[in-house]
């Protein structure tokens, strides 16, 4: 008897903990009709951290250091391009127009992305890592 219920106990605690698992596990799929928030520091003077919200289709509005472009990302498999139109012209200082132009620059050349847990890394010749939310 006593054997059986010790059994039994493994059984469920097997059942449980790969369903715990299971729930926390992230899926490896590229984020679409979410939002990727840049991993970087806001520039000084500033509280703005790039995002990108991405729709079910794959279009994307990108907010930057001071200017929004709006673009289309394509996904296949672990490859993604990334293409954007023109940005808007908001005034802002040197550094953020310098900004926008780097990270415009580097997500057009990104060609594939890989999920981190939390994370979306866009990879290419610059590799940029990009924040889930989670709430």
């Amino acid at each position: 008897m006593m054997g059986r219920q010790f059994g039994w106990c493994v059984v469920l605690w097997v059942v449980l903990a790969s369903t715990t698992v299971s729930s926390f596990a992230q899926p490896n799929e590229f984020p679409f009709d979410g939002e990727l928030i840049l991993d970087a520091r806001a520039m000084p003077g500033s509280k703005r951290i790039p995002n990108m919200d991405i729709a079910a289709d794959g279009k994307i509005a990108l907010e930057m250091w001071c200017n929004r472009v709006d673009g289309q990302v394509v996904v296949a498999g672990d490859t993604i391009t990334v293409m954007t139109g023109s940005p808007t012209d908001r005034p802002g200082p040197p550094e953020r127009a310098r900004g926008d132009a780097e990270l415009i620059e580097a997500l057009s050349a990104v060609t594939n992305w890989r999920r981190e847990g939390d994370f979306v890394r866009l990879i290419g010749p610059k590799t940029l890592r990009f924040r889930v939310p989670t709430n």
